[in-house]
């Protein structure tokens, strides 16, 4: 009977902190809104103030996914353009020699009207969310031309 009485006991303790955990975690919610901030900038990598066109603007944004070993064609974008490094690796080499390594989870404020070009590092892919801002229908990308 004794015996019995302790496990009584003992099952009551275990239900009153049980209830008493349970409130606890019932008072502190699960926040509704993480936020973490991954970039803030007024420069672009290169150093030139960030500035958007005038007027009407067109916000496109794109899933990009290069290859090991991929290199681009030297290029420039006449408005600003914006990537956030999914995956892998990316080198971006700016035409005066200039040269950035960029890792997954870091964000890139690219050069406006500079040449330069990118490429994967590593044997794994590179994955890119790139958002372009210009005006509506504008070119994001122009290749430069091929030397005569």
């Amino acid at each position: 009977m004794e015996q019995q009485m302790i496990r009584l006991g003992f099952v009551a303790v275990l239900s009153v902190a049980f209830s008493i955990v349970g409130a606890a975690a019932a008072k502190e919610p699960a926040p509704a809104e993480i936020v973490t901030e991954i970039a803030r900038a007024t420069k672009t990598a290169t150093g030139q103030p960030i500035m958007l066109p005038q007027g009407p603007l067109e916000v496109v944004a794109s899933i990009y996914i290069l290859a090991p070993g991929v290199r681009l064609p030297e290029h420039k974008h006449p408005y600003q353009r914006y990537a956030y490094i999914l995956e892998g690796e990316l080198m971006v080499q700016q035409a005066d020699s200039s040269s950035r390594l960029y890792h997954a989870g870091e964000f890139v404020i690219e050069s406006v009207d500079r040449w330069h070009f990118g490429a994967t590092v590593g044997a794994a892919q590179v994955k890119l969310l790139v958002i372009d801002q210009s005006p509506p229908g504008g070119e994001v990308t122009v290749n430069r031309p091929a030397a005569p």
